[in-house]
């Protein structure tokens, strides 16, 4: 799909410098930005992502944590 924005002059330019670097074209350059962005600001994928990670890690205590974190509030001043 085609579309026409506005942007700042010099974030067009960072932009025009980073796809020249990058091989890539304008537009490709600017799809995969947008898509960057929507991603990161979509909370069902934040969620997703962190399920993946406590999935991955486990859920189970780690004894030394848990260990070490009493010792840490056992001489913390309440």
């Amino acid at each position: 799909m085609k579309t026409a924005v506005s942007i700042p002059d010099d974030v067009f330019e960072k932009a025009e410098h980073l796809a020249r670097r990058m091989k890539k074209s304008r537009s490709q350059l600017f799809s995969n930005a947008l898509e960057e962005y929507v991603d990161r600001h979509a909370p069902d994928r934040v969620t997703e992502a962190m399920d993946k990670v406590c999935a991955e890690i486990g859920t189970e205590p780690d004894p030394f944590v848990s260990a070490a974190s009493r010792r840490i509030l056992e001489h913390s001043e309440w």
